[in-house]
């Protein structure tokens, strides 16, 4: 049977690329598996999608924000109807278990829920004027067009923190889903348009980066820029968006760091590293691949973590017992190996995995093994660059001081993590360690809609998704003076 074609949606239309190519999205769990084929888009498409994202906020910016975020808690409500649906699909799609593709869904509908109260929430200031008989207040005004850059590994959580604060705050939208998984972007998309987003609010262009992102990012008429995806790549779009002056938010990669201090509960912290490291095969800007070990509890830490890892099951998420899923793709596959010959050439000890998986189960999919160094030095390159699979360094340190400035040692600052019991060296951390987020016996990934996501240093240039930090990008700052006095007023001048 042929795979389904899917389309552009542009204007509120389902149309096809105007190179009229395409390409197969398929399993990585199983590349025999077409998900379906879709549009290989180019600037054309570009064109037509902002052209449509202009005509319509005309229209959407003058629609009152609490009518706005009616349609977006419609939609979360819809996008919770069809979790399994959606959930199975990005699985096929992604190849993460099923726990985290239902996750994953879910953390869309909380955006949902949040964004839709944000609609009445989009507060200004009123202060008082210098002058007499004059109001002065300051409120948020929508930007305009917004392009979006989206990335394969939360192929709907993510799309979903760009695209419902922008929407709320009355922007319209051209998004590009990664090329591995724009299936779960297009679902989302049907739930907003199921809800009854009016057309050319929100337009999908589907292809690849050089082709699609590219000319998004370079668009006049695209107002502001979200990207999420390597430092690479996002140095490149930060550049063209400071040409032209417009406002970027870049959220980019992590090498995080849990510290396990002797007193730590070690039962919680196994839990914690095994999640941390190995949830999406390790696949995540906030995965856990650095542990920073005390010594007083190295060695036991690190048998009982190698035994657990050597037993998780490894193979196609659908399958419910299945602990972790394959990589995205042949190139994530080749990257994970590259690195593990670095880790061995660098004198680190290979004590789990570190191969690919092609045995019957998982010959026609891109599994890699959980792979674990120990006696990792912090300046060894698996302890300082991103490696985005399943690859975990343990770090041995002699005190709580010397665990901070490892963790500090990189030039990523997402999440971080600490094990302890105690409160002092906690808050410590907390104060501390540089990083966007802090975690306090839990590992350095779960972040909840409602609080900033993002990073320090090369992880990003300042700006936040979630929470306050999304409203605060996605709308720009109006003052607004009413003088009522019926006599011109000179301010500074005329204050005496």
């Amino acid at each position: 049977m042929a795979a389904k074609v899917f389309k552009n949606f542009i204007g509120g239309e389902w149309v096809e690329s105007r190179s009229g190519q395409t390409y197969e999205n398929l399993n990585p769990a199983d590349t025999r598996d077409v998900i379906g084929v879709f549009q290989r888009s180019d600037k054309r498409d570009v064109d037509d999608a902002v052209s449509a994202a202009r005509q319509a906020f005309e229209r959407w910016r003058l629609v009152p924000a609490p009518k706005r975020a009616e349609i977006i808690y419609r939609a979360g409500e819809i996008l919770l109807e069809r979790k399994e649906e959606y959930a199975r699909l990005m699985t096929r799609e992604m190849g993460k278990v099923l726990k985290e593709t239902r996750g994953d869904v879910q953390e869309a509908v909380d955006t949902a829920y949040y964004m839709a109260g944000e609609g009445r929430r989009q507060f200004g200031a009123t202060v008082p004027s210098e002058l007499p008989n004059k109001f002065a207040m300051a409120v948020r005004m929508p930007i305009g067009v917004c392009g979006m850059i989206a990335p394969w590994n939360f192929p709907m959580a993510i799309p979903s923190w760009k695209l419902l604060p922008a929407l709320v705050c009355g922007n319209t939208c051209v998004i590009k889903p990664a090329e591995d998984t724009p299936l779960s972007t297009l679902n989302l998309l049907k739930a907003l348009t199921d809800a009854g987003l009016p057309k050319g609010v929100v337009n999908v262009v589907t292809g690849f980066g050089p082709e699609v992102g590219a000319p998004i990012a370079e668009h006049a008429n695209v107002q502001a820029i979200s990207f999420t995806g390597s430092s690479e790549v996002g140095r490149t779009v930060g550049v063209t968006a400071a040409q032209s002056f417009k406002p970027c938010s870049l959220e980019m990669g992590g090498k995080n760091a849990i510290i396990i201090l002797d007193d730590a509960n070690l039962d919680l912290a196994l839990d914690g590293v095994l999640w941390g490291a190995f949830g999406t095969t390790g696949q995540r800007c906030t995965a856990a691949s650095r542990v920073i070990v005390q010594k007083g509890v190295y060695r036991q830490f690190a048998d009982r973590l190698i035994y657990r890892a050597q037993r998780l099951k490894v193979g196609n998420g659908q399958d419910e017992s299945v602990e972790m899923g394959p990589q995205i793709n042949e190139q994530q596959v080749a990257t994970t190996e590259k690195y593990v010959q670095i880790g061995k050439n660098e004198g680190a000890k290979l004590e789990a995995g570190g191969k690919a998986l092609n045995t019957p189960d998982h010959v026609y999919g891109w599994f890699f093994e959980p792979t674990i160094f120990t006696d990792v030095n912090e300046k060894m390159r698996i302890a300082q660059e991103e490696i985005f699979g399943p690859v975990l360094s343990l770090i041995p340190v002699d005190s709580f001081d010397q665990a901070i400035e490892i963790a500090n040692g990189v030039t990523y600052g997402l999440s971080s993590s600490v094990y302890t019991r105690d409160v002092n060296k906690a808050f410590r951390a907390m104060r501390d360690i540089y990083a966007g987020i802090t975690y306090v016996n839990a590992p350095t990934i779960g972040a909840e809609v409602h609080l900033p996501f993002g990073g320090t240093k090369s992880t990003g240039n300042g700006h936040r998704e979630g929470g306050l930090g999304a409203i605060d990008f996605y709308t720009q700052w109006k003052s607004i003076y009413v003088d009522y006095s019926d006599r011109l007023q000179r301010a500074q001048i005329d204050t005496e």
